[in-house]
């Protein structure tokens, strides 16, 4: 499994010598999430000379994506967007990369192992791609929220898991004022511009490795708008919550200067919110423009602004007890849950993407609320958690 890292600077993680199995030449790379359990990575790559490797067969299905400088596949040389997808156990053409050039590589469902000249494997799928995304158009996404203006460009689509990577645009003054929560994992390095929301600041350079069914939102596009290179690996369906809350708190017995201390919504948002006055605005225009489409949102409130929602629903919890004789308040848990999450081979990870066809109940989402992240990036003051 992955751990959640929302939000993070590339410029917050040590550089390693490049795990590039069988190839000649010197690369640094950056390792923005890494699965311990089956070797699957995500990586920021420098070349510092030029770097090549010969045809042979991956033991990971295999990404590159050329963020400045240029690679060569099969003697086809791309420069700035260029993309190469190479299926585990496929047999794969010559590759190079010059000098100075920068990348993002991910490997997936596998190690960084790599055979050289070797043949097809008997359980191999799909083929090679490759792809210049700058010459790509970009394509309005069908459903972007409660409001215009998400664009993509796919770069790649598993049509048996219904894994995707693809480029995503949010122009200047895009926002949406909910949180989601997703059946699958989402993970993206930010290319271009600048974007708000409640984990922090997306930035050039800046990334994050979701896992499935954590919630995220309140977001608001900035000057220039915002890209990234986003991956999941399954259909993304989005699934929305409104006047959401949590309470989390103890009392010390032995640390800090109080007795007792909360890591509430309402407590940590209380007084001057971190959200700038141009982001409410933003969240209240995609609150507006979502009930003249017909929408009943709830109003958007800051969190420790109003209500402590966290305390109304404790309220109503105890009430429901005495007056019911103890039933529970609220959903059966069985119903929150996938219906494999206890007997899959992932029942060890509470967050792990798991396939879900429309029809099927919902799970709820998941509480993550001290992720890794950057005090340079990462927002601290709960918004949305």
């Amino acid at each position: 499994m992955r751990p959640h890292v929302e939000v993070i600077h590339e410029g917050d993680y040590v550089w390693h010598a490049a795990e590039l199995t069988g190839g000649e030449g010197r690369a640094s790379e950056r390792r923005l999430s890494v699965d311990e359990e089956d070797g699957s990575s995500s990586l920021r790559v420098d070349f510092h000379t030029d770097w090549g490797r010969g045809p042979g067969v991956h033991h990971a299905s295999t990404e590159f994506y050329v963020l400045e400088g240029s690679m060569t596949y099969g003697g086809r040389r791309i420069g700035q967007g260029g993309y190469v997808y190479a299926p585990k156990g496929v047999p794969t053409e010559a590759i190079t990369f010059a000098e100075g050039t920068r990348i993002l590589h991910y490997r997936e469902y596998g190690d960084a192992g790599f055979d050289e000249g070797a043949g097809r494997w008997s359980d191999a799928r799909e083929e090679v791609i490759v792809v210049d995304s700058a010459a790509m158009p970009w394509d309005a996404v069908p459903n972007p929220g409660p409001m215009p203006g998400l664009f993509i460009k796919y770069l790649h689509v598993d049509p048996v898991t219904g894994f995707y990577t693809r480029l995503v645009h949010a122009q200047e003054g895009w926002a949406d004022h909910r949180l989601a929560h997703h059946p699958c994992y989402e993970e993206a390095y930010t290319v271009q511009g600048h974007m708000e929301y409640n984990f922090g600041t997306l930035d050039l350079g800046t990334y994050f490795f979701r896992p499935a069914r954590v919630k995220h939102g309140h977001f608001t596009s900035m000057e220039g708008g915002a890209t990234w290179l986003l991956r999941s690996d399954g259909e993304l369906f989005n699934w929305y919550t409104q006047n959401e809350w949590v309470r989390w708190g103890g009392e010390a017995l032995n640390y800090g200067p109080n007795s007792r201390w909360s890591q509430s919504t309402h407590d940590l948002g209380r007084g001057a919110h971190r959200r700038g006055d141009e982001d409410l605005k933003m969240l209240g225009a995609s609150l507006a423009f979502s009930r003249e489409q017909g929408s009943d949102d709830a109003d958007y409130v800051p969190h420790g602004h109003g209500d402590d929602k966290s305390m109304l629903a404790v309220a109503k919890a105890m009430d429901i007890a005495r007056l019911q004789g103890g039933h529970l308040w609220g959903a059966d848990p069985a119903t929150l849950e996938h219906s494999h999450e206890r007997d899959d081979d992932h029942a060890h990870n509470w967050g792990a993407g798991r396939v879900w066809q429309p029809g099927e109940p919902i799970p709820a989402p998941i509480i993550s609320s001290l992720p890794v992240r950057s005090r340079s990036r990462g927002r601290w003051d709960g918004d949305g958690m």
